[in-house]
């Protein structure tokens, strides 16, 4: 029988092996990773060491972007999240945190709000969007915080127009409560609200950022808020254990996504467009299937089909291993039985597939839908 980590490893074969990639682009190994942070400029200066140099640079430049008095680095979005919420609490004095249930901290976390801080959580609604400002209003209990996560991943992306954003942050206040914003890919939510950063930024009474999600770093999140907060978060983060001794290389692919591909976002959400909308049309053959949202409000999807991740993962591969076109990456099970969805990302790898490049890829990954399908 083949382990998961066999089948990870041809997967990553498979897809390097490609000359294109149309769903986030290849695996890079050790060396590629290490090769282009070498290549930066200002590598003579000495190593951070608890917190200083180089970490303080990216917080600073953090704080400028999205226009806030402090920014804290953390090594996980996970952490700066608890602590952010936790330091809220305290000063709200109500532990509740009012959140989507399809929300990061309660799909990912495994029960950490209340297992670490004594949280609780309620959700103003279970469709899958974000809360509108009369959810807000009629949730029939107190709460000292509303954390809205943009874009909502596990809905497929999505997130609310500007005039329905700005309603729900204003109604939580009519309710005495801070606003949080889980902003692990805010970075590329300006294209769809017509915003610039810190203005989207400026609706939240803090904000967490992520470095890898959609910049290509290594790991680390930001935790954006006013100086005071900053400072209690700080001191959280140090009894959580994230006041690591040295922490430049992470901060190093930190510093090279902004400077990098946090330019490039908007051009990859329009390109998420032409790419949602090809594979919409191409895959009408496969019989059930949907691609949400139709229209992408960032550069990241889901596509569903009416089949089972083991046909579709072997299929995506097979793909990629005969063709060396890699259309998809890895398939999981959906919500109704013999349903799959997968998450497309759009990044620089896909600027080079046009609608009919995605057409004939569809073609060919039906193909090997069905071989594996006669094999089962």
């Amino acid at each position: 029988m083949t382990s998961v980590d066999d089948e990870k490893a041809r997967r990553i074969a498979a897809v390097n092996a490609c000359d294109r990639v149309l769903s986030h682009g290849k695996w890079p190994t050790m060396r590629d990773r290490l090769a282009r942070l070498a290549a930066r400029d200002g590598l003579d200066g000495p190593t951070d060491t608890y917190g200083d140099g180089i970490v303080a640079e990216v917080e600073q430049r953090v704080a400028r972007l999205l226009g806030t008095e402090e920014a804290v680095w953390f090594p996980t979005g996970t952490m700066a999240q608890q602590v952010a919420l936790r330091c809220w609490a305290g000063r709200t004095g109500n532990p509740t945190v009012a959140l989507h249930p399809l929300a990061h901290p309660e799909r990912h976390e495994r029960g950490a709000l209340s297992a670490l801080s004594g949280l609780r959580t309620v959700h103003p609604t279970t469709a899958r969007r974000l809360p509108d400002a009369q959810e807000i209003r009629e949730l029939d209990e107190p709460f000292g915080t509303l954390m809205l996560e943009l874009p909502l991943r596990d809905a497929g992306f999505v997130l609310p127009s500007w005039e329905d954003l700005t309603a729900t942050v204003e109604a939580a206040r009519e309710r005495d409560a801070v606003v949080h914003f889980d902003g692990a890919r805010l970075w590329e939510c300006p294209p769809h609200f017509g915003r610039p950063l810190e203005e989207i930024a400026g609706l939240a009474d803090s904000v967490y950022v992520s470095f890898y999600k959609s910049l290509g770093g290594v790991a680390g999140a930001a935790l954006a808020a006013p100086a005071d907060l900053a400072a209690e978060a700080r001191a959280w983060r140090h009894r959580y254990g994230g006041l690591l001794f040295q922490q430049w290389p992470t901060v190093l692919a930190a510093l090279d996504g902004l400077d990098r591909e946090l330019p490039r976002l908007p051009e990859y959400v329009a390109h998420a467009k032409t790419v949602a909308a090809a594979l919409r049309r191409s895959l009408t053959q496969a019989g059930w299937s949907r691609v949400h949202p139709e229209v992408p409000h960032t550069h990241q999807f889901q596509v569903w089909l009416g089949e089972t991740p083991e046909v579709l993962n072997e299929a995506a591969v097979r793909q990629a291993e005969v063709t060396r076109s890699a259309l998809f990456g890895r398939w999981s099970a959906g919500e109704a039985p013999g349903t799959s969805m997968t998450e497309v990302t759009v990044a620089a790898s896909a600027l080079e597939w046009d609608a009919d490049d995605i057409a004939g890829a569809v073609d060919d990954f039906l193909g090997f839908v069905r071989e594996v399908r006669k094999e089962s």
